[in-house]
């Protein structure tokens, strides 16, 4: 049994097909957006307000009687050279991607240890490699990638540290960039319902057993540099 999984971002996307996922191997979703949920147990944040975040994810824990594993697929972008994006908005991408996932995983840390309990984080094939227009994206998920690390050193053998790396995906994460940031007609991208199964697959190792690192992306991506 997967237990109380708690989905940031778990309204659109990644994050629900992460909860419908989770629902469908027997767990509890519990799920943090901005937006209404789709049925699952939510509490509404911001993930980039640290109190917000903090308060969702003692409510949800406090809900469901404790966390067995905490996802954080929340994420958004915003396109284009250094100097064109407007700097609130270049900010706002770290607070949530980068800022975000932490200020989550540090409130659901002391649920965690008492369920030795499991965190996987998103990072991004863009937190392996660089990509022009993409500054505040990348350097999110490169920290999410240093963080990641970082994080299962120093939880090593009392909460399991999972760093998911996908690839392009077809979701509504593109829907409102300008035409030319927005993938190809030919474009080649992952379901995210199958991703979300890589998410599962983390989730239900046997205690002692870690993956540490899942890169998932289309079969002709390249996702080193």
């Amino acid at each position: 049994m997967l237990g109380n999984i708690l989905i940031t971002g778990g309204a659109s996307g990644l994050g629900l097909a992460v909860a419908e996922a989770v629902a469908k191997a027997g767990g509890r979703p519990l799920v943090i957006d901005v937006r209404a949920g789709n049925g699952f147990d939510q509490a509404p944040a911001d993930v980039s307000d640290r109190e917000q975040a903090e308060r969702a994810v003692a409510e949800l824990a406090e809900r469901a009687g404790g966390l067995d594993g905490v996802v954080t697929a929340a994420g958004i972008d915003a396109c284009g050279r250094l100097e064109d994006v407007p700097a609130a908005d270049w900010e706002r991408v770290i607070r949530v991607n980068l800022l975000g996932t932490a200020t989550v995983v540090r409130a659901a840390l002391p649920y965690l240890r008492r369920s030795s309990g499991r965190v996987v984080t998103c990072a991004s094939t863009l937190g392996l490699r660089a990509l022009s227009d993409a500054t505040a994206y990348c350097a999110s998920k490169f920290g999410v990638v240093g963080f990641t690390r970082a994080l299962a050193a120093e939880l090593a053998g009392q909460v399991g540290v999972t760093m998911l790396v996908p690839g392009g995906m077809s979701t509504h994460f593109f829907d409102d960039r300008p035409e030319q940031y927005k993938p190809g007609p030919d474009a080649r991208l992952n379901r995210a319902e199958d991703v979300a199964q890589t998410v599962v697959f983390a989730l239900s190792q046997p205690p002692g057993c870690e993956v540490r690192e899942l890169v998932v992306c289309p079969s002709t991506e390249t996702s080193w540099p």
